[in-house]
């Protein structure tokens, strides 16, 4: 049996990278990640439990999820809603998908500021 065949045959093909891998300095979420942990960072864990909140927190879901031209990404954004206050936070595909995201939310009735902490997906 020849066993340089299958041997020259993986080597052929890990040097041929298909398509689909990844860059792996695209991926690289350790700032993000860091930021994330910062005790000053609300999570969704956060949220209030007041009636007030909770319907804002509910009316800004319902609407991302009802623009149907946002990526699943987009619709899917955490998001904290506390004392007028909505906080954003996830990725998204764009930088005018960021700001498509804001401006919903800023029409929500009940929402008086956002603090938009989206990232453009890579």
């Amino acid at each position: 049996m020849n066993v340089r065949a299958p041997i020259i045959l993986l080597l052929a093909l890990a040097a041929t990278a298909p398509a689909w891998a990844q860059d792996a300095s695209k991926v690289d979420d350790t700032a993000i990640n860091k930021r994330d942990r910062h005790a000053e960072s609300l999570t969704p864990m956060d949220q209030p439990n007041n009636a007030d909140d909770i319907r804002v927190a509910a009316a800004v879901r319902k609407a991302l999820v009802a623009d149907a031209s946002l990526s699943t990404s987009a619709q899917n954004v955490k998001l904290v809603a506390a004392k007028g206050t909505v906080t954003l936070r996830g990725p998204v595909k764009t930088e005018e998908e960021k700001a498509r995201v804001e401006a919903i939310v800023k029409g929500v009735a009940g929402v008086t500021s956002v603090q938009n902490q989206l990232d453009i997906k890579h």
